[in-house]
Protein backbone atom coordinates (compact mmCIF):
# COMPACT_ATOMS: atom_id res chain seq x y z
CA UNK A 1 0.00 0.00 0.00
CA UNK A 2 1.44 3.35 -1.01
CA UNK A 3 1.12 6.44 1.12
CA UNK A 4 -0.07 9.55 -0.68
CA UNK A 5 2.20 12.57 -0.38
CA UNK A 6 -0.10 15.29 -1.73
CA UNK A 7 1.65 18.65 -2.01
CA UNK A 8 0.07 22.07 -2.24
CA UNK A 9 1.26 24.44 -4.96
CA UNK A 10 3.46 26.19 -2.41
CA UNK A 11 5.00 22.89 -1.31
CA UNK A 12 5.60 21.88 -4.94
CA UNK A 13 7.33 25.22 -5.58
CA UNK A 14 9.59 24.80 -2.55
CA UNK A 15 10.42 21.18 -3.40
CA UNK A 16 11.15 21.88 -7.09
CA UNK A 17 13.01 25.17 -6.66
CA UNK A 18 15.64 23.42 -4.55
CA UNK A 19 16.36 20.96 -7.37
CA UNK A 20 15.85 23.44 -10.24
CA UNK A 21 16.78 26.95 -9.03
CA UNK A 22 17.05 28.21 -12.62
CA UNK A 23 13.40 27.38 -13.37
CA UNK A 24 10.73 30.04 -13.17
CA UNK A 25 7.66 29.40 -11.02
CA UNK A 26 4.28 31.12 -11.26
CA UNK A 27 0.98 30.53 -9.58
CA UNK A 28 -1.56 30.17 -12.37
CA UNK A 29 -5.29 30.52 -11.86
CA UNK A 30 -5.47 26.88 -10.75
CA UNK A 31 -2.11 25.13 -11.09
CA UNK A 32 1.49 25.84 -10.29
CA UNK A 33 3.38 26.66 -13.50
CA UNK A 34 7.03 25.71 -13.89
CA UNK A 35 8.82 27.28 -16.87
CA UNK A 36 12.01 25.59 -18.09
CA UNK A 37 14.38 25.96 -21.01
CA UNK A 38 14.43 23.57 -23.92
CA UNK A 39 17.80 22.24 -22.77
CA UNK A 40 16.44 21.15 -19.37
CA UNK A 41 12.97 19.96 -20.41
CA UNK A 42 13.70 16.23 -20.62
CA UNK A 43 15.67 16.13 -17.37
CA UNK A 44 12.94 18.03 -15.50
CA UNK A 45 10.17 15.86 -16.99
CA UNK A 46 12.00 12.69 -15.96
CA UNK A 47 12.45 14.02 -12.43
CA UNK A 48 8.75 14.96 -12.21
CA UNK A 49 7.69 11.46 -13.13
CA UNK A 50 10.28 9.34 -11.33
CA UNK A 51 10.56 11.16 -8.00
CA UNK A 52 8.31 9.36 -5.51
CA UNK A 53 7.15 12.52 -3.74
CA UNK A 54 6.02 13.96 -7.09
CA UNK A 55 5.07 10.93 -9.22
CA UNK A 56 3.58 12.93 -12.11
CA UNK A 57 2.57 9.82 -14.04
CA UNK A 58 -0.30 11.24 -16.10
CA UNK A 59 0.13 13.71 -18.94
CA UNK A 60 -3.40 15.15 -19.18
CA UNK A 61 -2.77 17.57 -22.02
CA UNK A 62 0.05 18.81 -24.23
CA UNK A 63 -0.43 21.91 -26.37
CA UNK A 64 1.53 24.59 -28.16
CA UNK A 65 1.31 28.37 -27.83
CA UNK A 66 2.61 30.98 -30.26
CA UNK A 67 4.33 34.06 -28.81
CA UNK A 68 6.04 36.82 -30.85
CA UNK A 69 9.62 35.63 -30.28
CA UNK A 70 9.25 31.95 -29.46
CA UNK A 71 6.82 29.06 -29.17
CA UNK A 72 5.97 27.33 -25.92
CA UNK A 73 4.80 23.78 -25.31
CA UNK A 74 2.55 23.36 -22.28
CA UNK A 75 2.28 20.07 -20.37
CA UNK A 76 -0.58 19.58 -17.87
CA UNK A 77 0.50 16.90 -15.40
CA UNK A 78 -1.20 14.94 -12.64
CA UNK A 79 0.01 12.49 -10.04
CA UNK A 80 -2.65 9.79 -9.84
CA UNK A 81 -1.17 8.47 -6.59
CA UNK A 82 -0.43 11.77 -4.83
CA UNK A 83 -3.40 13.70 -6.26
CA UNK A 84 -1.52 16.89 -7.11
CA UNK A 85 -1.36 18.65 -10.48
CA UNK A 86 0.90 21.17 -12.14
CA UNK A 87 1.76 22.75 -15.50
CA UNK A 88 5.21 22.44 -17.07
CA UNK A 89 6.08 24.92 -19.83
CA UNK A 90 9.08 24.77 -22.16
CA UNK A 91 10.09 27.65 -24.41
CA UNK A 92 11.74 27.13 -27.76
CA UNK A 93 14.79 29.27 -28.45
CA UNK A 94 13.23 30.97 -31.45
CA UNK A 95 10.30 30.97 -33.86
CA UNK A 96 12.28 30.16 -37.00
CA UNK A 97 13.43 26.68 -35.96
CA UNK A 98 11.45 25.69 -32.87
CA UNK A 99 12.87 22.52 -31.34
CA UNK A 100 12.32 20.65 -28.07
CA UNK A 101 13.19 17.15 -26.92
CA UNK A 102 10.36 14.64 -26.95
CA UNK A 103 8.80 13.45 -23.71
CA UNK A 104 6.99 10.48 -25.25
CA UNK A 105 9.60 8.16 -23.71
CA UNK A 106 8.45 9.49 -20.32
CA UNK A 107 4.71 9.80 -21.01
CA UNK A 108 3.76 7.64 -24.04
CA UNK A 109 0.57 9.61 -24.63
CA UNK A 110 2.74 12.55 -25.70
CA UNK A 111 3.51 10.82 -29.00
CA UNK A 112 0.34 11.97 -30.79
CA UNK A 113 0.12 15.29 -28.93
CA UNK A 114 3.64 16.16 -30.10
CA UNK A 115 2.71 15.22 -33.66
CA UNK A 116 -0.25 17.60 -33.46
CA UNK A 117 1.94 20.47 -32.20
CA UNK A 118 4.44 19.68 -34.97
CA UNK A 119 1.70 19.63 -37.61
CA UNK A 120 -0.07 22.83 -36.58
CA UNK A 121 2.77 24.96 -35.13
CA UNK A 122 5.94 23.45 -36.59
CA UNK A 123 7.69 22.53 -33.34
CA UNK A 124 10.13 19.69 -34.01
CA UNK A 125 10.64 17.17 -31.23
CA UNK A 126 14.11 15.61 -31.12
CA UNK A 127 14.14 11.81 -30.71
CA UNK A 128 10.42 11.45 -31.46
CA UNK A 129 9.85 7.92 -32.87
CA UNK A 130 7.40 8.98 -35.63
CA UNK A 131 7.38 12.75 -36.13
CA UNK A 132 5.25 13.37 -39.20
CA UNK A 133 2.19 15.41 -39.99
CA UNK A 134 -0.98 14.19 -38.35
CA UNK A 135 -3.74 16.14 -40.12
CA UNK A 136 -2.30 18.18 -42.98
CA UNK A 137 -0.25 17.45 -46.07
CA UNK A 138 3.33 18.60 -46.48
CA UNK A 139 2.25 21.48 -48.75
CA UNK A 140 0.59 23.22 -45.80
CA UNK A 141 2.46 25.58 -43.55
CA UNK A 142 1.68 25.76 -39.85
CA UNK A 143 -1.86 27.18 -39.58
CA UNK A 144 -1.91 27.88 -35.84
CA UNK A 145 0.99 30.29 -36.07
CA UNK A 146 0.02 33.92 -35.81
CA UNK A 147 2.05 34.80 -38.90
CA UNK A 148 0.40 32.11 -41.04
CA UNK A 149 -0.91 33.17 -44.47
CA UNK A 150 -2.34 30.77 -47.03
CA UNK A 151 -3.20 32.44 -50.35
CA UNK A 152 -4.60 29.22 -51.81
CA UNK A 153 -7.17 28.52 -49.09
CA UNK A 154 -7.54 32.20 -48.18
CA UNK A 155 -6.69 31.62 -44.54
CA UNK A 156 -5.11 34.63 -42.93
CA UNK A 157 -4.23 35.58 -39.36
Amino acid sequence: MSISTYMTNEELTTFLSVKFPEAEFRQGSQYLEMIVTNSTLHMVATFLKETRELAFDYLMCLSGVDFPEFLTVVYHLESTSNKHCMVLKAKTENREKPVLDTVCDIWPTAEFHEREVFDLLGVKFNYHPDLRRLFLGDEWGFPLRKDYVDDVHIVER
